[in-house]
């Protein structure tokens, strides 16, 4: 996988974040009329890192992979640097160990890292709120897409439960993420896997037209290579060779010929044009 690129840190979220979505009370005024504001499932002894890894997990888990730790820790480091997410050995176990304790998740005998049913209810919300949060920042907020998948990142934790249905609200209920990832809806407590009829492009047939479905957001390089091609849900695409020899998939968009490693359009998800 390709490093995130420098400058990909998200910026600081506004305190004024409950303007973006009008008729929603300020926190004081919460109070006043409810008593103690809504608190979600993420106020439980939940650190930004904790929430981090359930995102990767959450992640993992919808594309097929139950990683070892050593995995974990390659995938983390594509998270932004402000999220201070440990990505070496030692505090990627420590983290585990902790999450373990507290229910979320276990080790298999193959020491492969799968979340428990408390986990996986944990991490739907937090998969809502970051995904709800680049519906906002592309759809509202007019932020490149190669951008706005790290700066949900700052965004999803300054997000309360009352502000989050608000926004969902106004985006109209959004089933996807603009990288075409499932939105839960409140109360979902199961992670999903594949799209029934969708499949990976590394498994397409030769001379056939597709419709992307789904791309890998999280290697701010790999994104903006895609988002340049326009390799993007919705986006039609001929693949012309599946080239298992050469390591790669070469597509045809709009006369256009470009190859795709097999590691990238093993991440990628299609269904028949």
């Amino acid at each position: 996988m390709l490093p995130c690129a420098e400058g990909s840190t998200a910026a600081p979220v506004p305190l004024c974040l409950e303007a973006l979505c009008h008729n929603v009370p300020m926190k004081s005024e919460r109070t006043k009329a409810e008593g103690a504001p809504r608190t979600g499932p993420r106020t439980k002894s939940m650190s930004r890192a904790g929430e981090n890894y359930l995102l990767s997990l959450a992640i993992l888990h919808e594309d097929g992979v139950a990683p070892h730790i050593s995995q974990l820790a390659s995938y983390l480091r594509h998270i932004p640097e402000g999220e201070e997410v440990g990505t070496t050995l030692a505090s990627v176990s420590g983290m585990i160990q902790r999450l373990a304790k507290e229910g979320l998740l276990e080790m298999t005998k193959e020491k492969q890292i799968v979340l428990t049913p408390a986990g996986e209810k944990r991490a739907c919300d937090v998969v809502r709120r970051h995904r709800l949060s680049e519906r906002l920042l592309v759809d509202v907020l007019d932020v490149p897409l190669e951008r706005a998948e790290s700066e949900a990142h700052a965004l999803e934790h300054a997000i309360s439960p009352g502000l989050l249905e608000r926004i969902e609200e106004k985006l109209g209920f959004p089933d996807t993420c603009p990288y075409g990832r499932p939105i839960y809806r409140d109360g979902e407590v199961v992670l999903r896997r594949d799209e029934p009829g969708t499949s990976r492009l590394s498994d397409a047939k030769a001379n056939t037209a597709y419709v992307v479905t789904r791309i890998p957001d999280e290697d701010f390089p790999l994104l903006q290579y895609l988002v340049k091609n326009h390799i993007l849900p919705g986006q039609r695409i001929s693949v012309e060779d599946v080239a298992t020899y050469r390591g790669v998939v070469d597509l045809a968009r709009n006369g256009e010929k470009l190859s795709l490693g097999m590691d990238v359009a093993d991440r990628i998800r299609i269904k028949p044009a």
